[in-house]
C-alpha cells in the first residue's frame, strides 16, 4: 500500500482540488495523509466532509502553528503511515491520473524516486479555482495558458527510469520506501526555515545509505497550481550552510528526527549537568 502525505498549510481550496486528482487515479491501494503545519479548526471540519465524498481514507496529523516547521509535521506523518511505500507531495500540486501507479511500479529497497512539476499560470491557477473542477488540468491546457516546464508534464509510460544521482529530490514529489527512511531517522528537524532542509538534506542522507535515486520524469507527474513566493531568499542561504556544516559531519542519521533523539541527548545533558 501507498501512503501518501501532502504537506499542507492554509490554501484549502488547492487540497480540494488534489483531493478530486486522487479521486481519479488509476492506483487504488492508498491513503492520504494530510500533514498540516498548522492546527485550523477549518480543516478539521473540511477533512470531515471530504471523509464523506471520497472511498480512499483520508489521515490528518497537525500541529500549533509556531513557524516553519514542516520537516516536524513531515516526520510525524510518517510516524502515522500504514503503507510501506511513501510518497511526498506538497499542497499546491496536482496530481496526474498514473502518478501513484508509476510509483507502485517503481519504489525498490534500494532506490528512491523523484518527479519535477508542470507550473500553471496565474491565469490558468484562476480558472481552476472558479470552477473547483481539474478538468482543464492537462498538458496541452498548460501550454495554452502558459505555463512553465511544459516537457515535465509529457506522459511516456514506457520510459526507463534513469538513475540521477547527481540530481536531488523535491519535496513536492518523490517517494521512498518506509524503512529506508526510518533508517536515517527521517527528516532532519534542525531545519525551521523554508529551503532545503525537506528535500535536499535527506536526498543527501538516504545517498549516503548507498541508495541510488531515480528520475521518474514523464511518468510522475504534477501540476503546480500559481501562488507567490512562500520563502525569502536568507531563508534558502540560512539552511544551505547548516546543510554544508552537516555535511561535513557525514552522518545519515540525524540526531533531531523521527525517534527525538535530541530530547533524548538534553535529558542526559541536563540529569548530569553537562555544560
Amino acid at each position: 500500500m501507498i501512503s501518501l502525505i501532502i504537506s499542507f498549510y492554509k490554501r484549502l481550496d488547492f487540497l480540494e482540488l488534489i483531493l478530486l486528482s486522487l479521486d481519479k487515479q488509476s492506483y487504488k491501494n492508498f491513503e492520504i495523509i494530510i500533514a498540516e503545519d498548522n492546527n485550523d479548526p477549518l480543516t478539521v471540519e473540511f477533512i470531515s466532509n471530504a471523509r464523506g465524498l471520497y472511498k480512499y481514507n483520508i489521515q490528518h496529523v497537525s500541529q500549533e502553528d509556531k513557524g516553519f516547521r514542516k520537516t516536524r509535521i513531515l516526520n510525524l506523518a510518517v510516524k502515522a503511515a500504514k503503507g510501506e511505500k511513501i510518497i511526498f507531495i506538497d499542497g499546491d500540486c496536482i496530481l496526474h491520473r498514473h502518478f501513484l501507479k508509476e510509483y507502485d511500479n517503481a519504489i525498490t529497497d534500494n532506490c528512491f524516486f523523484f518527479g519535477r512539476r508542470v507550473f500553471l499560470s496565474k491565469k490558468h491557477t484562476d480558472i481552476l479555482l472558479k470552477t473547483m473542477s481539474i478538468k482543464k488540468v492537462n498538458t496541452i491546457q498548460a501550454f495554452l495558458y502558459k505555463g512553465k516546464s511544459i516537457g515535465a508534464g509529457i506522459y511516456l509510460p514506457f520510459k526507463k527510469n534513469i538513475d540521477k544521482q547527481h540530481r536531488r529530490i523535491l519535496g513536492c514529489n518523490w517517494g521512498v520506501l518506509k524503512t529506508n527512511i526510518l533508517k536515517v531517522n527521517g527528516f532532519d528537524e534542525d531545519y525551521n526555515c523554508a529551503g532545503v532542509g525537506e528535500d535536499f538534506d535527506i536526498d543527501w542522507r538516504l545517498k549516503r545509505t548507498g541508495l541510488k535515486v531515480r528520475s521518474m520524469k514523464g511518468k510522475a507527474i504534477v501540476f503546480h497550481l500559481y501562488h507567490e513566493p512562500n520563502y525569502k531568499a536568507s531563508d534558502t542561504e540560512y539552511v544551505e550552510k547548516l546543510m554544508v556544516e552537516k555535511k561535513i559531519i557525514g552522518k545519515s542519521f540525524c540526531i533531531n528526527g523521527i525517534n527525538e533523539q535530541r530530547i533524548l541527548n538534553d535529558r542526559i545533558r541536563n540529569n548530569f549537568n553537562f555544560s
